[in-house]
């Protein structure tokens, strides 16, 4: 599993410390240097001039206000400057965000594979949904994408980027609109956009090429050939996110989930049976999904034969059970995890310090100004 921990933390916290002892020390020095002052004056030869009967105007209602007046600013001018030697201190002491990046994934690798064939449209939004669903419950496996009619597309190879998954299926459920079999020209732009290459002409191979489908995404881990199931024959979109197969591909946990209504239209290189059996002789396991509704009782009975007996499981595209069923089985199986050091990065910030500096500052001299009117 992928896991960032992100802390914010300081690089010399004893900085705010020193930046406010020295504050003190500084006030407290002014503080001598004008009582010193006043006290030179007091004891100066220069007489004192007294003002007769001006005792009253300490009552008086005009000048209580302006010594509360000046209170009031003295104790603001303190606070904004105590603001701005805090936020002083802070950016003395050097704050910084410290990002440590546990870079060990999960073993496993899933291939979404998506019959998007013109019998399908009615339930394909359906399927993308549940391939959301299931993309929110994992952490750390690697997802591709691949869609199929009368040959294939990878929509995205093998990734644990999970913001480009969730924005690829989006894109897929706006494509994949049922209002395509009402003939809205701007939905069947989407639709012919995002499954540009998976409808490709091939003369006589005809459409909905299911064996070749699942043979090319068969074809998308790691360890796969690099070419495909031949030319324009439904498995031919290459293999994988490229990180190159070897020994450590070997181990990983392989998953193939299928959705398709079995509605073969066309002659296809594979056979459905053919399909599964390489998959199966490749490690891959797999889960198929009928897309409820489409097709007819006999290739929906053929089409869970061939999975069950390959060992996989098979679902109902409306199974409310379905996500949670195939998460627990995705997830059962051996998950390594490669050791990997910690990756640790430290970015200078400022935070809000800055701003709170200027903001004491510019409180301070304003203060100040007003004292002084």
């Amino acid at each position: 599993m992928s896991t960032d921990s992100i802390t914010n933390s300081l690089t010399w916290p004893w900085a705010i410390a020193i930046v406010l002892g020295a504050a003190m020390i500084a006030g407290l020095v002014v503080w001598l240097v004008s009582r010193r002052a006043r006290s030179q004056q007091a004891g100066s030869s220069l007489p004192t001039i007294w003002v007769a009967n001006s005792e009253y105007i300490r009552d008086l209602p005009a000048f209580k206000s302006q010594v509360r007046r000046y209170r009031l600013l003295q104790g603001l001018g303190a606070a904004f400057l105590t603001l701005a030697l805090t936020a002083t201190g802070f950016l003395v002491a050097k704050p910084v965000q410290i990002t440590v990046k546990d870079p060990r994934l999960a073993n496993r690798d899933i291939v979404l594979c998506l019959d998007v064939s013109g019998s399908m449209i009615g339930y394909d939004r359906a399927l993308v949904d549940v391939f959301g669903q299931l993309a929110e419950s994992f952490a750390g496996e690697r997802i591709a994408l691949s869609v199929f009619n009368s040959t294939s597309r990878l929509v995205f190879p093998l990734t644990d980027d999970y913001a480009l998954v969730r924005e690829q299926l989006e894109e897929a459920y706006v494509a994949l609109d049922p209002g395509v079999l009402n003939n809205n020209p701007e939905l069947i732009d989407n639709y012919l956009y995002f499954t540009a290459g998976a409808n490709a002409d091939l003369g006589d191979a005809g459409s909905s090429l299911i064996g070749d489908g699942l043979a090319n995404c068969t074809l998308q881990f790691e360890d796969s050939a690099a070419g495909g199931a031949g030319d324009g024959d439904g498995a031919g979109s290459g293999a994988g996110s490229g990180d190159g197969a070897g020994p450590e591909a070997e181990e990983r946990s392989r998953s193939i989930i299928f959705a398709t209504d079995n509605d073969l239209r066309g002659t296809p290189v594979y056979s459905l049976k053919e399909a599964a059996k390489l998959a199966t002789d490749r490690d891959i396991s797999l889960i198929g999904l009928y897309g409820a509704g489409g097709g007819d009782l006999s290739t929906e009975q053929e089409y869970r034969k061939v999975f069950t007996e390959a060992g996989g499981m098979y679902f109902y595209s409306d199974d409310p059970a379905m996500v949670d069923s195939i998460v627990a089985d995705i997830q059962s199986r051996q998950a390594v995890l490669h050791d990997a050091a910690p990756i640790i990065t430290r970015t200078n910030t400022v935070g809000p310090w800055f701003a709170i500096l200027v903001i004491g500052l510019l409180g301070f001299f304003v203060v100040q100004r007003r004292l002084g009117e």
